[in-house]
């Protein structure tokens, strides 16, 4: 096997070589090209995007333009962007000793200039690899024209004994010394109108001016910017000059269905932990921990300007591992199914991800949270089991096969489910409701006691969302009994 032909080490070298330089824009082109014609797949993790935002981004790569990522949080806006640096090739040359990665072949810092001049064919160049070619900030109200394009150095003026008009004298920012790469801001509009003003003639002409003194710079970067729409962030704005010249606005979204979500939520979740213990989560229960987000991005509690980020059912899938996972650890078991109850224990993955309204506030994130849990489980269950959702509409034999369980509450008889329970004894306790086992396996087809235990549980809940049963809230765990009972304890209680 032949070793690698080792790249050019100075500057007659690559020119006997034949390298050509391109810009970052049409290198970008060039590639995505390439990969579209071998169906090369592009942007690896990003799910539902291909028909809307992928297609936008290629169509601006395709186009040379700059753009701007524009949406909610946790829409995969910064993934996007950092994805980008696979259209890049695997290195280019540079020249070394370089604050701005100077072309070689078209060197543009005066420094650069005057050492290709003086060294010829001998230049030493160094070749960068993609991964240092994209350099990200996010934009913050304390950022400084120094920071991004740069500023005088005095100690450089008094070293080499030259003015401060001297361009050699000047300390780039990060702008300058992501040359020959992919600049991306974050969250645009907070960066302050003074600042955005620095960035419009970098975008446009390639002129600088630090602190009175013109600087010409032709720099070579692909511009990127992602930003929230303006009435969530309420902490600035894109000025109009710069909009404008941000060639292509492309608008991101959240997952347009319920695959979708859950296909990008398994593909982000830590669930295969690989520990002492095994926890497998049953199909109703996924779908409910997708619903909790669903159900937020149509709260009336929720500000809907902020959103619901995909966060949200990230950490709430993971929580619920988490949950089932301590209470297998404490029973003795290596392995052990997802139940409803864990799901109802993860209101600490919700609070902190939802924006609250005013009502919500008055509420408090915490019943927030359980509001949409309880929405999430009972427009599952509504789906398994439409009879109690739709009552007025529901034929007798729809509504008779929850006449077992319901008669077995109005009876008096009472359900203290603990959080902590084992398998074997929450599948006793639940077995003691007459009828409630039957109910679990002709609507939820759980296989093994594990899961059919954590089935009657979610039944359990189902009838409690549409008020057939009442439940209790207790420090470690929930009372479910007859709602009519439930009443006149409440009563007495008042």
């Amino acid at each position: 096997m032949q070793s690698p032909k080792p790249r050019p080490s100075t500057l007659g070298e690559l020119v006997r070589s034949g390298h050509r330089s391109r810009s970052v824009a049409h290198e970008l082109r060039d590639n995505l090209i390439a990969a579209l014609a071998a169906g090369t797949p592009l942007f690896p993790g990003i799910v539902g995007y291909d028909r809307t935002v992928l297609r936008d981004v290629q169509n601006a790569i395709l186009a040379c333009h700059d753009f701007i990522l524009l949406g909610l949080r946790g829409q995969a806006k910064t993934r996007i962007l950092r994805g980008l640096t696979a259209l890049l090739d695997d290195a280019v040359p540079a020249v070394a000793g370089c604050e701005i990665r100077d072309d070689p072949l078209r060197p543009i810092c005066a420094a650069c200039r005057a050492r290709v001049e003086s060294e010829g064919d001998a230049t030493p160049i160094v070749w960068l690899p993609r991964e240092q070619r994209y350099h990200e900030k996010l934009a913050t109200p304390d950022v400084t024209i120094a920071d991004l394009i740069g500023d005088l150095d005095p100690i450089k003026a008094a070293t080499r004994g030259t003015s401060l008009a001297d361009p050699e004298v000047v300390h780039f920012g990060l702008l300058p010394r992501s040359n020959r790469g992919i600049f991306a801001i974050n969250e645009l509009p907070d960066l302050p109108p003074r600042i955005q003003v620095g960035l419009l003639n970098i975008l446009e002409e390639g002129d600088v001016q630090i602190r009175g003194f013109p600087l010409r710079l032709e720099l070579d970067v692909a511009m990127c910017f992602s930003a929230n729409p303006e009435d969530y962030t309420h902490r600035g704005s894109i000025i109009t000059p710069l909009r404008d010249r941000i060639a292509a606005q492309i608008l991101t979204h959240y997952p347009r269905g319920l695959e979708e979500a859950q296909a990008i939520t398994d593909s982000e979740s830590w669930v295969e932990r690989g520990g002492e213990v095994v926890v497998r989560t049953p199909p109703w229960l996924r779908r409910a921990i997708e619903e909790v987000a669903i159900r937020g991005r149509e709260s009336e509690l929720v500000d809907q300007t902020s959103g619901v980020s995909a966060r949200l059912s990230i950490a709430l899938y993971e929580t619920v591992i988490s949950n089932a996972e301590r209470r297998a650890l404490r029973t003795g078991v290596r392995q052990t199914v997802a139940r409803t109850a864990d799901l109802l224990g993860a209101g600490s993955a919700i609070h902190g991800k939802v924006e609250l309204v005013y009502e919500g506030e008055r509420e408090g994130s915490a019943q927030v949270a359980q509001h949409l849990i309880g929405k999430a489980i009972k427009v599952v269950f509504d789906d398994i089991a439409p009879g109690p959702s739709r009552i007025e509409k529901s034929s007798a034999k729809e509504m008779a096969r929850f006449d077992g369980v319901l008669a077995h509450f109005q009876r008096g008889a009472v359900v203290d489910l603990a959080d902590d329970l084992p398998d074997p004894e929450l599948l006793r306790r639940l077995t003691a409701v007459e009828g409630l086992g039957e109910l679990a396996r002709d609507l939820l087809a759980p296989t093994g006691d594990a899961e059919l235990a954590a089935a009657m549980e979610f039944v359990l809940e189902g009838l409690h969302q549409n008020a057939m049963v009442a439940r209790q809230d207790l420090l470690d765990g929930r009372v479910y009994r007859d709602s009519f009972e439930d009443m006149v304890q409440s009563l007495k209680r008042d």
